[in-house]
């Protein structure tokens, strides 16, 4: 089983909530295609990335726009008798701001000088407000974090869920007093941004190179660090959707074959049952084709309504996950649409061979029936 670390997945989520041309270097080791055993191996092999080097790539990365720095860690928050658990307390550059594309709901973000003097100021998320400071501006308040009073300058605008976990419950710092109040000196996350995609690769392989010379690395020296970025993330969830869409695809449509056989022997039982109306129907003038789109449309309307039943317990359930999870899901107009145009479908072509029968009986035949 592989070790999950949290920070590192927040990390990554940051780096994909801002967008193409990200990539983030760190310690721990990109699971990609790796076998479990490589990847605990790289993990074992692989060193923390330190300050000095953050500030070596971004002196000297040419083919980088932004190259920031971060850091996490959790812990619980108690200020006036008001207490948030595991709360995130990330420390970060100034210009990760720029680089993550954040929106503050008020207030601005730290400053490059705030940075170097590890100010006591942060920036918290929507759900911390609510919780500490619900009918009031929380900027310019002070909120205490570890014992450290900090000065409030910013609320970031909220952000939802990813599988789960809010990305509202954040308390950002200056990574240097991030450093001072966690009593860490390494580990941290390095964050480059190229200006275009077609600079991306140019910058990753700049970064890795400007890394390995730091590290003295040379030839076919294993590197001893890892780059993950936003193309890379969204290969491996192209081939997540896809192995999922290769089991789910042929189960749907199994279970839509077997519904249109049910449907159809509805249908069947119901001609069988009303044949003297057939009949009836036939001998004051009702032509074939009236008959053959009467049952058509019956069997049509069964499946959409079946269809619509489904939708309904389909967002029931989309609600209770929201709700348990804390995934934002909905379902879109596109899904409705496509749901009641499958359904008709399938009553139409199960109705096909009933509607024929109906149409097919001789009226002289069909009135003889009870």
């Amino acid at each position: 089983m592989r070790e999950v670390y949290s920070f590192y997945f927040d990390a990554f989520w940051i780096a994909v909530k801002s967008g193409s041309n990200h990539f983030m270097i760190t310690r721990m080791a990109s699971t990609g295609r790796m076998s479990d055993e490589e990847f605990e191996r790289k993990n074992r092999n692989n060193k923390d990335v330190i300050w000095s080097e953050y500030l070596y790539v971004k002196e000297n990365c040419k083919n980088c726009l932004y190259v920031g720095a971060e850091i996490g860690a959790n812990t619980d928050v108690s200020d006036n008798g008001v207490e948030m658990p595991s709360l995130q307390i990330f420390g970060s550059t100034d210009n990760m701001y720029e680089m993550t594309d954040k929106t503050l709901e008020e207030g601005r973000f730290f400053s490059a000088d705030e940075v170097t003097r590890a100010a006591n100021v942060c920036v918290i998320g929507t759900d911390v407000k609510e919780k500490f400071f619900e009918s009031t501006s929380a900027v310019g308040k002070i909120i205490k974090v570890r014992g450290i009073p900090l000065e409030i300058i910013g609320v970031e605008g909220k952000r939802g869920s990813f599988l789960g976990q809010s990305m509202d419950r954040m308390i950002y710092i200056p990574i240097t007093l991030h450093n001072k109040m966690f009593a860490r000196t390494g580990g941290i996350q390095i964050h480059g941004k190229a200006e275009n995609k077609e600079m991306f690769q140019l910058a990753i392989d700049e970064a890795k190179l400007l890394l390995r010379n730091r590290r003295q690395l040379v030839g076919s020296d294993e590197e001893t660090f890892s780059i993950v970025n936003t193309e890379e993330f969204g290969s491996q969830m192209d081939q997540f959707t896809g192995a999922i869409a290769a089991v789910v695809v042929p189960i749907t449509m199994i279970i839509l074959i077997v519904g249109g056989i049910v449907v159809m022997n509805i249908m069947l039982v119901s001609v069988t049952e009303r044949t003297f109306e057939v009949g009836l129907r036939k001998a004051i003038g009702a032509t074939r084709k009236q008959i053959l789109l009467q049952f058509l449309i019956e069997s049509s309307l069964l499946c959409v309504i079946g269809g619509m039943i489904g939708l309904v317990l389909a967002a029931g359930v989309v609600q209770l996950i929201t709700i348990l999870a804390g995934m934002t899901m909905t379902i879109t107009v596109g899904y409705i649409i496509l749901s009641v145009t499958v359904s008709s479908g399938i009553g139409i072509l199960a109705g096909l061979y009933p509607a024929w029968k109906a149409s097919s009986l001789d009226p002289i035949v069909a009135l003889t029936k009870s």
